[in-house]
């Protein structure tokens, strides 16, 4: 059976350290990159996320159809990081695919995690513990995340949270 490890956290928490952290223990890896550069800044930050991951990994990048890509990972691949599930759907939004909070991609996503081809290393922020937000996109976008969230934590095997850079397990199914 396949495992899944959702790394959750605030921005800047240490996830995705801790997620590269958790696969450098396996042989063959990916890295689902979900990252669009839409603007300078961003693609600093895509720059620095490629020179500080190990060249070890095969790397996806899909910004919006995340189902294809857990589908496409190689044969033999025993590991594979997703980085970020919200900034992916911050993708889907931009492209205006979430309608009433219903979007395919994160239907045909979450499907495909009943029978991942390798073990998935999921990393998300947790957004359910700011302020609640101002206008009604963001708190929607909000509300889609937390339910994506939660359904992620129900299937994972372990959940870690991870706090000024601490990783805090919090589920953990043997």
């Amino acid at each position: 059976m396949k495992r899944i490890v959702l790394v959750t956290g605030g921005s800047r928490s240490g996830k995705s350290s801790h997620a590269l952290d958790l696969a450098s223990r396996y042989g063959r890896k990916a890295f689902i990159a979900t990252a669009e550069a839409l603007d300078p800044e961003m693609r600093a930050r895509i720059d620095e996320h490629r020179r500080t991951r190990d060249k070890s990994f095969h790397t996806v990048e899909e910004p919006t159809d995340l189902a294809a890509a857990v589908k496409a990972v190689p044969a033999g691949v025993e590991v594979a990081v997703i980085d970020c599930i919200t900034v992916w759907l911050g993708n889907l939004f931009y492209h205006e695919r979430v309608k009433d909070g219903i979007a395919p991609e994160i239907e045909a996503f979450l499907a495909s995690l009943e029978a991942p081809p390798c073990d998935l290393i999921v990393v998300t922020n947790e957004l359910g513990m700011g302020i609640i937000p101002a206008d009604a996109e963001t708190r929607q976008f909000r509300d889609v995340a937390g339910r994506v969230n939660q359904h992620l934590a129900r299937l994972a095997h372990e959940v870690i949270l991870t706090v000024c850079g601490i990783p805090v397990r919090i589920k953990c199914l043997e």
